[in-house]
């Protein structure tokens, strides 16, 4: 048996996870697929962003330690970790003065080395993969604007997304100041835009395959999830 655990940021994540990856991920060897809220995310009534790497840290390690024969993975927003001085990721800061192509692959490595070093002072081997989406799971649905206009039922804004789309070589290029992530960019053309709800009609209306075209990173991380049954099975 091959059990993922895919730890999300918020409802959006644990939507698209339970509605689309799922069921590719069975379909490439995985017995069971689900996807666990982090921090304070867990209080539906009291969101307020991702909590501090010490409080998700410890979730990540207690799933690991709860059920020895899980893997686990994030599926978290570059743009909403925390990289103060008491409550940030390992490599966010610095991250934030690297060019486009390391950032994400910077604060991956940062956050695996400390997960990986705590299993081992635990006695156990690795069985984690983070994956920090840039720069935050809106801007996956920018890979097909038209078919993202038409997902959430605004077919008349496709060219309204497709000129943002343009700006940027790909979709997780779509930057993440407070005015121009790419959800508040959605926000100013869609009043009351609801994330998990449009996020996820938008998704299926894409396609996986669309947004593994567009979205490198993305791509490469369900690469390796899609593998990693296979490497867990060798000696």
């Amino acid at each position: 048996m091959t059990r993922l655990l895919i730890h999300v940021e918020g409802e959006t994540e644990e939507t698209f996870v339970n509605e689309l990856l799922a069921d590719h991920l069975y379909r490439k060897g995985y017995t069971a697929v689900s996807a666990r809220l982090l921090g304070n995310s867990r209080q539906r009534s009291r969101r307020g962003g991702i909590r501090s790497w010490e409080t998700v840290r410890g979730d990540i390690l207690r799933h690991l330690k709860e059920d020895p024969n899980c893997l686990a993975t994030t599926m978290v927003d570059y743009y909403a970790l925390p990289q103060g001085a008491n409550d940030g990721w390992p490599g966010r800061h610095e991250a934030t003065s690297l060019p486009f192509p390391s950032k994400a692959a910077s604060v991956e490595e940062a956050i695996a080395r400390d997960i990986v070093s705590a299993t081992q002072e635990q006695g156990s081997r690795s069985r984690f993969l983070p994956f920090v989406m840039m720069h935050e799971f809106e801007g996956l649905l920018f890979s097909d604007c038209e078919r993202f206009a038409h997902g959430i039922g605004k077919p008349r804004l496709a060219p309204d997304f497709q000129a943002i789309r343009d700006q940027f070589s790909n979709p997780e290029e779509i930057n993440d100041s407070p005015m121009t992530a790419p959800s508040k960019r959605i926000e100013g053309l869609v009043p009351g835009y609801d994330k998990p709800l449009y996020g996820t009609l938008a998704a299926l209306e894409i396609g996986l395959d669309t947004i593994r075209e567009q979205c490198p990173h993305f791509h490469h991380w369900l690469e390796q999830v899609e593998s990693w049954p296979d490497r867990k099975a060798k000696p």
